[in-house]
């Protein structure tokens, strides 16, 4: 046999030597009935990276420990250990935990932050359902609000402008899906509300026109004791749009739909 090829075998049963014996020990420790070894094997454990053996030996110990010596570190590691194990969802849940098990704490910011930060790195894309990121804007707020002078208010802000521009990406797409599938009210008061929330958006000049043209698609198909009053609507809308957005790119197709507009109310009063 190969002198490199023998030393590769080699280590290869030594690593599958450690690691029964290794998940051996785990066992072990969890069986025994004597506290202060699981926590001091928890422990090495964490600093040795070995993480996922950790969470097991912190997660039983946690009862115990609850209101005596070593529970704060316990709590701190135990959510530290599922950080770094990127089991974002349940480590946000034991931050959070551990902030209000430990107020005083000298972690308590630190815990708080992280609480956030691992709901910011739950929040989807923003094609999918946005609760998580809800919850990390609301939780990044809180946060900002209690502790505006943290070392991590640069952070705070980065996530925040992140996650918002996904909510009013979302919102957009949300209300462009009806005005694509012709529903056409549905479309006008989606973009209607999408401007209210978002006054600063960089989509606010194509929702103003595309609430402007739902509206006129709206008002066209209704029915005629509703007509007028729908029809006098789009003529405001593009009042609006016209002083807002001057030259914008839009603009002939909304001065088209104004003047069909303004045809079409003209021969209501003519009839």
């Amino acid at each position: 046999m190969q002198p490199m090829k023998k030393v590769k075998i080699i280590a290869a049963i030594a690593a599958i030597c450690w690691l029964t014996v290794s998940c051996s020990n785990v066992d072990k420790v969890l069986k025994s009935n004597d506290p202060e070894a699981k926590y001091a094997a928890a422990m090495r454990y964490y600093e040795n990276n070995s993480y996922s053996k950790a969470i097991q030996i912190f997660e039983n110990l946690t009862l115990y420990y609850r209101g005596k010596e070593h529970a704060e570190d316990i709590g701190w590691y135990y959510a530290q250990s599922l950080l770094k194990e990127k089991d974002y969802f349940t480590a946000a849940y034991q931050f959070k935990r551990f902030a209000r098990q430990f107020p005083y704490s000298e972690k308590v910011e630190e815990a708080s932050f992280m609480s956030a930060y691992c709901k910011y790195k739950e929040s989807p894309a923003y094609t999918l359902d946005q609760h998580l990121t809800r919850e990390a804007i609301e939780e990044f707020e809180s946060f900002a609000e209690r502790w505006p002078r943290s070392n991590h208010m640069p952070e705070v802000n980065r996530y925040l402008d992140e996650m918002r521009a996904k909510l009013v990406k979302k919102d957009y797409e949300i209300a462009y899906g009806y005005y694509y599938i012709e529903e056409y009210h549905a479309a006008y008061e989606s973009f209607k509300q999408f401007l209210n929330l978002y006054p600063e958006a960089v989509e606010r000049e194509d929702a103003m026109y595309y609430m402007l043209r739902s509206g006129y698609l709206y008002a066209s198909g209704s029915r005629e004791d509703r007509k007028r009053e729908r029809l006098q609507q789009v003529i405001g809308d593009f009042d609006l749009f016209s002083s807002t957005f001057a030259s914008s790119k839009y603009m002939p197709e909304a001065q088209d739909i104004y003047t069909k507009t303004r045809a079409a109310l003209a021969a209501m009063e003519n009839n």
